[in-house]
Order: structure tokens, then C-alpha cells, then sequence
């Protein structure tokens, strides 16, 4: 039986369960054979309700290994296959909140580039246009939205609102501009944390919901480490203000 003390629910009814992910946790199983977050929330969902047999839990969507935060699941069939559908046709509003050492060329703007996947490097590749390489590679249009929300000393508080979700893009765009996050060493971090996790957080997610039609806003408050705990004030006093568009930059 696995422990599931450190299992931090953020949402949950009969269709759908939300978690906060902790840096360094698999979402699903690969080949290093450690236990991924499923299987957790799992155990967590049997242990609440005294499920004598299985449990269904169906993986929505998948977070990077080394990032935290919002991570949804369906409890039922009829959840997974509506929220699936709501994730292709991009009727989901996905927030993060990332942590560089370099401020962005401008404080607002959208990114878009052409990204393709190298499978042997597990990473994103980046180009401009559609052509040459970036063609023959098939790379894949990703475009994001960022606002820089924050400022202490020489690390910045960026504000993404993902539109597109392609492999690691979040990681690699930023990278392409100068901005790598804050312990990323695979896209040119000048800094890394002791237990490989990146200053990437999943911060809030909001759809409707695909059974009850009602609106749904998920947030995961910040893990608490010494590099998020400076932004705290940032995030938890004004969230509205964290939102990609107008506002101000706080320097604290």
C-alpha cells in the first residue's frame, strides 16, 4: 500500500479529482518503475471511500516530471471522455507561474514559435518558422501568453497562459528568449536545485465543468521551498492580479 499522507486533493466531485502535484512526481509509470502520482491518488480515493476492488482514474493530462501543481483526474468514464474532449478543442484556461533569473525582453507579450521533440534527448527544439529544419522535423505550432507579475533581487515572477500543449514547451520557449526557469538545467539554467525540480508551477486551471456545466477554477497553492516562498505574498494576496493582461509588477 502506498503512502498516501503526502496526497494534497485541490478538487474534487463524483466525475473529477484535482491534485497538487509535487516536483519530482511520474503523473503515469515509465520505465524507472516508480510509483506515479495514479497510483497515489488511487490509494487516496480507496482509503476515502472503502473501495473494496479497483478504482477507475483516468489520466486528463500529463505535467512534466520535474513541475508542480494542478494535475486532473477523471473518476468516471463519462469525465474522462468530456474533459478530453474539452482539452482537444482548447476550452480549458491554464495558468502557470514560472520563476527565471533574466527578465523577458518585454514585460508582456505572446510567443509563438514551431517546436519538435528530440526523443533521444527528451527535449523540445525551437524555431521561428516552418521552414527548413523545422519542417523536416514536423514541429508543431506553440503559442503562449506571459506577463511578468514580479520582481525580488535578480529572479522574476512570470505569469504563462498556455495556449497550445506541446512537449516541454512552456520550458523551451522561455529558454529560446533568454529566460530559462530557474533550475532547468536541460534548457541552459545557470541554476539548479539539489532535488531536480524546476521553478514551474501548475497554477490554476478553469473549464466547465462536462457533466454539471457549471464553471470550475482550480488553483494549487505554491510548494514551499526557498525559492517560491519570496512570491508568496505576490500570489496569495492578489491571484486575480496574477492573470495574463493588464497589472502592475510587484518588486518586493
Amino acid at each position: 500500500m502506498v503512502d498516501i499522507s503526502k496526497v494534497v486533493v485541490v478538487y474534487e466531485d463524483n466525475h473529477l479529482i484535482a491534485v497538487n502535484k509535487p516536483a519530482g512526481w511520474l503523473v503515469q509509470g515509465d520505465e524507472t518503475g516508480d510509483t506515479p502520482l495514479s497510483e497515489y491518488v488511487k490509494a487516496w480515493i480507496k482509503v476515502r471511500y472503502q473501495k473494496p476492488g479497483d478504482v477507475f482514474l483516468g489520466t486528463i493530462h500529463r505535467l512534466d516530471r520535474p513541475v508542480s501543481g494542478v494535475t486532473l483526474f477523471a473518476r468516471t468514464s463519462k469525465g474522462l471522455t468530456r474533459m478530453n474532449e474539452l482539452f482537444k478543442s482548447r476550452a480549458i484556461s491554464k495558468t502557470y507561474l514560472a520563476i527565471t533569473r533574466h527578465r523577458p525582453p518585454d514585460v508582456t507579450g505572446t510567443l509563438t514559435h514551431y517546436l519538435s521533440k528530440d526523443t533521444q534527448k527528451n527535449l523540445a527544439r525551437v524555431y521561428s518558422s516552418l521552414s527548413g529544419r523545422a519542417k523536416k522535423e514536423n514541429a508543431r505550432k506553440g503559442i503562449l501568453k506571459y506577463r511578468m507579475v514580479g520582481q525580488i533581487d535578480q529572479t522574476v515572477l512570470l505569469s504563462i497562459s498556455l495556449e497550445t500543449g506541446r512537449p516541454h514547451q512552456i520550458r523551451a520557449q522561455l529558454a529560446h528568449i533568454g529566460c530559462p526557469i530557474l533550475g532547468d538545467a536541460k534548457y541552459k539554467s545557470d541554476y539548479t536545485f539539489s532535488d531536480g525540480s524546476i521553478a514551474l508551477h501548475a497554477w490554476r486551471l478553469e473549464f466547465e465543468h462536462p457533466v454539471k456545466r457549471e464553471p470550475v477554477c482550480i488553483t494549487a497553492p505554491l510548494p514551499e521551498t526557498p525559492w517560491w516562498n519570496p512570491f508568496r505574498p505576490i500570489v496569495e494576496d492578489s491571484p486575480e492580479d496574477l492573470l495574463v493582461g493588464d497589472g502592475e509588477i510587484n518588486e518586493l
